[in-house]
């Protein structure tokens, strides 16, 4: 089977990313926007450039696409994709969740998902901070286009780098259809037991880092466990990979005197948010800074209530589906989390408005808009 009689431009887009097995925010965006776009009846043709073979059915069927797998040991992107580009470059290329390659097509659209380096410096190793510096400094001056995940980075990339307005188009991320509560007990129970988690729990879903707020959130549940103002058996239940700086917060549980109901799960499998989501009291996101927080909206499509901070593009995202607070305000912050554990009708009122506001955010939708802006790029 061929192509559609008209395939007038050659999207090519670094899909490197996706291949990563255990994927965090910007992996998961790229394989889920990837996905979506080859799904979204374009009539254009998709090249698709990998570091290594992806697993079988990792991508859907496309009649116009093509995987061309190039492995190279180290510095994929400036080395070996940058000769692709020299030797055979796509009408635009597209990067997801990555750098722009040092040659690249005149045309080229890349996606900025946060500028937390700026904003919380201290959160990242110097290392860290240069390269993330360099880079959107990089793509600012070289992209033709920006994809930003939220106004609020948006509006940073302008203020801080100079950005055009005009150059920078605004792509919610979308949420997984797969994700849904989870009511069979059977299955709840599984996923518990399988992290470890005896009772009920708050949950955090994300990387363990400073950025985070996650110090303050031990602090507060501490007070709450105190205080008695939660239950005696309820646990906070931490879920993600450990980051840079993690070990402050960790030590922070023991100050406290609450290690033994804090409680770390490591990365979750995809397979088991679902279940772990919906067994949750209440999920909390206390970040300083987001660039969009996917978890947030993947809490509530899976039925659970929402509360987090009031800062960067959490309100952007959440709504009025979420209570928020002042991330840098502990009372703030326990006085939140305190009123909607103790009120089952304030919890209802919060499932209901998250499930109305999860559907406004889909893969499909970012898909269509970033597909449009390719095109607009890719116009002679």
């Amino acid at each position: 089977m061929g192509c559609p009689k008209r395939c007038p431009v050659l999207i090519g887009v670094d899909a490197s990313r996706a291949l990563v097995a255990q994927r965090t925010g910007t992996e998961a965006y790229s394989l889920h926007l990837v996905r979506a776009m080859l799904g979204a009846g374009s009539p254009h043709r998709f090249r698709l450039y990998l570091n290594a073979a992806p697993p079988v059915g990792l991508f859907p069927g496309h009649l116009c696409c093509e995987l061309r797998v190039i492995p190279f040991p180290r510095l994929w992107t400036h080395v070996r994709l940058s000769a692709e580009m020299l030797r055979d470059p796509p009408d635009v290329l597209f990067v997801p969740s990555h750098v722009l390659p040092l040659i690249h097509p005149r045309r080229s659209v890349v996606t900025v998902h946060d500028l937390g380096h700026r904003t919380y410096p201290e959160a990242h190793t110097p290392t860290q901070r240069w390269y993330l510096e360099w880079s959107t400094r990089y793509h600012v001056r070289c992209a033709t286009h920006l994809i930003a995940d939220s106004e609020a980075t948006k509006a940073d990339l302008v203020r801080l780098y100079g950005a055009t307005p005009g150059r920078v188009t605004v792509a919610y991320l979308g949420v997984d259809p797969g994700l849904r509560p989870i009511r069979h007990p059977d299955l709840l129970s599984r996923v518990r037991r399988k992290y470890g988690i005896d009772g009920p729990y708050l949950l955090y879903v994300g990387t363990l880092q400073p950025r985070k707020n996650l110090s303050r959130l031990i602090e507060v549940f501490g007070t709450l466990v105190r205080e008695g103002a939660v239950d005696p058996d309820l646990a906070l239940v931490l879920a993600g990979k450990r980051g840079w700086m993690s070990e402050g917060i960790l030590a922070k549980a023991g100050e406290v005197g609450i290690a033994s109901r804090v409680h770390l799960t490591g990365y979750v499998d995809e397979g088991d948010l679902a279940a772990l989501y919906s067994g949750a009291r209440l999920f909390v996101m206390p970040s300083l800074y987001e660039g969009f927080c996917l978890p947030a909206l993947e809490a509530m499509a899976c039925g659970a209530p929402v509360a987090c901070s009031n800062t960067s593009s959490l309100p952007e995202v959440v709504g009025d589906a979420a209570m928020t607070f002042d991330p840098h305000d502990v009372e703030d912050m326990a006085t939140v989390i305190r009123r909607v554990l103790a009120e089952e009708g304030l919890r209802a009122v919060l499932v209901a408005r998250g499930h109305e506001r999860c559907t406004q955010f889909t893969w499909s939708a970012c898909a269509r808009q970033v597909i449009d802006v390719l095109e607009q790029v890719a116009k002679p």
